[in-house]
């Protein structure tokens, strides 16, 4: 089977990226489930109910999140109504949501196992999630081998480390956060595809997805102001992980980097 992962939707532009480019993707590379990250969907911070509606007009199966994913005070009381939208796992007990799932999209084939990580090397002070990932994928794997799991840290190291933690009992570690796709992408000696960051999905005519001036603005006179979403250059970036249903091993990993402006030149 072939899981396509979605580095970090951010603001209108990566909605956009997903609207147009996504159909294309799923049908050239045979796509038979995808995986988003939308915790920077709404203008770059957070996630909202109409944002999610818009999102799940896609072919997009689970969405996972990361330290925005309060941003937006609104969401605190919507994940029962989203089933499909992750939450770190490794939050605090009592905490809105969900950090894993376990889904299908058609009869016959393997459920697949999705889990949310957050890092804690810069980031906040929440529980291991070395620990927090050792108890839940022993849990997953009792219902099916296909285990994704999203690890959203700020240092490659602690990535890394995750990755070499769960090499043989999961399928693929797959990094986001930092918004800039790593060229590391492997299968780990005992089957689990990996990559430190996915990438991201919006305008690369930007730091990180924001306007240059105004985040430049910032380090020049650290004083804070409103970033906003940039324009221009719109991709779609993350990784197409190619995984035995039987098994759960992971067989080959390919970075994905798509151009807006290309779908709209296949289109003219």
């Amino acid at each position: 089977m072939k899981v396509l992962f979605i580095g970090d939707i951010v603001g209108k532009p990566g909605r956009r990226a997903i609207k147009r480019l996504l159909p294309g993707i799923i049908e050239h590379n045979a796509i038979d489930f995808v995986i988003a990250n939308c915790e920077n969907a709404a203008g770059g911070f957070g996630v909202t109910r109409d944002i999610m509606d818009e999102l799940l007009q896609n072919p997009i199966d689970v969405f996972t999140s990361g330290n925005h994913i309060w941003d937006k005070k609104e969401m605190l009381d919507c994940f029962n109504e989203y089933r499909m939208l992750l939450r770190p796992i490794n939050y605090p007990e009592g905490a809105p949501g969900r950090g894993s799932i376990v889904a299908q999209r058609r009869e016959g084939e393997p459920p697949i196992a999705v889990l949310n990580l957050e890092g804690r090397v810069f980031m906040r002070p929440l529980d291991c999630p070395f620990r927090a990932a050792e108890r839940a994928v022993a849990a997953l794997r009792a219902e099916t081998p296909v285990v994704i799991v999203d690890i959203h840290a700020e240092t490659t190291s602690e990535k890394q480390a995750m990755g070499w933690f769960l090499d043989g009992r999961v399928s693929a570690v797959i990094g986001t956060h930092t918004h800039v796709q790593t060229a590391d992408e492997t299968i780990l000696p005992k089957g689990a595809a990996y990559i430190s960051d996915a990438g991201m999905t919006g305008p690369f005519d930007s730091i990180l997805g924001m306007r240059k001036d105004t985040v430049i603005e910032r380090f020049l006179t650290a004083r804070p102001n409103k970033f906003e979403v940039a324009k221009g250059d719109v991709r779609l970036q993350g990784v197409i992980v190619e995984i035995d249903g039987k098994s759960g091993r992971g067989l080959a990993i390919t970075r994905v980097n798509a151009r807006e402006d290309d779908a709209e030149k296949s289109l003219a």
